[in-house]
């Protein structure tokens, strides 16, 4: 089975909130996409609830690409404690980090309608929770941001 990076981090080890450049990869044509880690909660000590981190998957997936430019995709990590952004390009991590607070700080005061929310528009529609997103959103910009190093597990 091939490694997988997160599963070299010491999950013990790190502090939430954070951002965190969780690598780079090399196209064949010689293009770099980022893969960076978007933790707000602490690992192994909290989880965002499903119906919160659904919606903080629609509201950022929009608001971080207000922010930031080349944005690939945003994902909620399986272990409910944040999201995985894919960028084209090296953005620097201060960048990252402005961009993240400010889409959380959208998120935060978000009050119409969660975007993608229709049988249509998404595959599990009934299945948001606006106030636990804002909520989580608050919280981590209450906590303060910073840009966590990546720690390896000493094996």
């Amino acid at each position: 089975m091939a490694n997988v990076e997160s599963f070299d981090l010491d999950h013990t080890r790190v502090t939430a909130p954070y951002i965190r450049l969780a690598g780079v990869k090399t196209t064949p044509r010689g293009d770099s996409i980022s893969k960076y880690d978007l933790r707000l909660l602490q690992p192994n000590q909290a989880e965002i609830e499903p119906a919160a981190l659904h919606t903080l998957e629609h509201l950022l997936a929009g608001y971080l690409r207000d922010h930031l430019s080349d944005v690939v995709d945003v994902s909620p990590m399986g272990c409910r404690t944040g999201m995985y952004m894919a960028v084209i390009g090296e953005p620097d991590e201060q960048g990252v980090l402005r961009a993240f607070e400010a889409a959380l700080r959208d998120t935060a005061a978000h009050d119409r309608p969660i975007p993608g929310v229709s049988e249509l528009e998404c595959g599990n529609y009934r299945n948001h929770d606006l106030q636990g997103a804002r909520q989580h959103a608050a919280d981590a910009l209450a906590q303060g941001l910073k840009v966590q190093q990546t720690v390896l597990i000493e094996r």
